[in-house]
């Protein structure tokens, strides 16, 4: 049994007060991909890349376990890219260039090899796309997550509320569940979001955390504090990759195992923004990632007599 991840695989440049890059590799299966390799071996990953995408990253995506089967290279097109500047409170930022190439067409094909998805994780591209996938596994996944942003709800909302009648649990922001649901009152917005389709609603809330609802229940995550935060590109991805990468591994689908899960992604993710794009996520280890899920429990155990 695999994980599934569908999303872009891209060229971002970014700039922040803390400094910018020339063009580095990003995307939202890069992220989730590489966060979920370090709990589950068998992640594959169905995208879209021009011919102008390194050879050397897709072997580095192999060197990972990550199958790169589904991964298609359109000869004499070029990658999807991305370039923006974050703001100095590094929650707002502005988008200086949008540049779609190969991704304005993308049309996921599914291998055969890619029939045996178990977990399948959905990033953020046209409700559409992620619709597709869905219909085009022979079999429904154990459990599928959906990404998505305000920008669908924007443009493309019914096809975003049928697609939510098909999946498990939808990963958003505080400000999208507020635009998705209509309601200011995050516990009344999850309320509304529930019956749409999900079972769960992941909100995250970037610095202040992350919040769970599901089962008529409520779990309440911290966000680490950080001296440093250089890129806050690709952490909500990094964050959705490590939360489905540990339920793989896991194999039980509950509130409490997602609770973990829910720590998980949160610390791959605060692994991401100490560092520009992926540099971070190439270079971890087990230790650290333990040590690190030591410090969540630290920073949110407390005893009362």
């Amino acid at each position: 049994m695999s994980l599934l991840i569908i999303g872009s695989v891209a060229f971002d440049a970014i700039e922040t007060p803390f400094g910018k890059t020339d063009k580095i590799v990003g995307g939202a299966a890069t992220f989730a991909s590489l966060a979920a390799s370090y709990f589950y071996d068998r992640v594959k990953i169905v995208a879209v890349v021009g011919d102008d995408f390194p050879k050397e990253d897709i072997a580095y995506f192999k060197s990972q376990h990550i199958d790169t089967t589904g991964l298609q290279i359109k000869q004499g097109e070029r990658s999807f890219f991305w370039s923006g500047k974050y703001h100095n409170d590094m929650n707002s930022r502005d988008t200086l260039v949008t540049e779609l190439n190969v991704l304005a067409d993308f049309d996921p094909i599914i291998p055969d090899s890619y029939q045996d998805c178990e977990y399948l994780l959905l990033g953020n591209l046209t409700p559409k796309v992620q619709q597709t996938v869905i219909n085009r596994l022979y079999n429904r996944p154990k459990l599928i997550v959906l990404d998505t942003m305000n920008f669908w709800m924007d443009i493309a909302l019914d096809d975003l509320l049928q697609t939510l009648k098909s999946i498990d649990v939808l990963a958003i922001n505080d400000a999208e569940a507020r635009q998705l649901s209509g309601e200011y009152s995050l516990v009344k917005a999850a309320g509304k979001i529930l019956q749409m389709g999900p079972k769960y609603l992941i909100i995250k809330k970037g610095e202040h955390g992350a919040l769970l609802f599901g089962e008529g229940k409520i779990f309440s995550a911290p966000a680490l504090p950080l001296k440093d935060v250089f890129d806050p590109t690709g952490a909500g991805d990094t964050f959705a990759g490590g939360f489905i990468g540990y339920l793989a591994q896991s194999g039980e689908i509950s509130f409490d195992r997602m609770k973990n899960g829910i720590i998980i992604g949160s610390v791959l993710a605060s692994f991401c923004v100490e560092k520009f794009g992926t540099e971070k996520l190439k270079n971890l280890t087990q230790e650290e990632i333990k040590a690190r899920v030591q410090q969540f429990v630290q920073l949110s155990t407390f005893q009362i007599d």
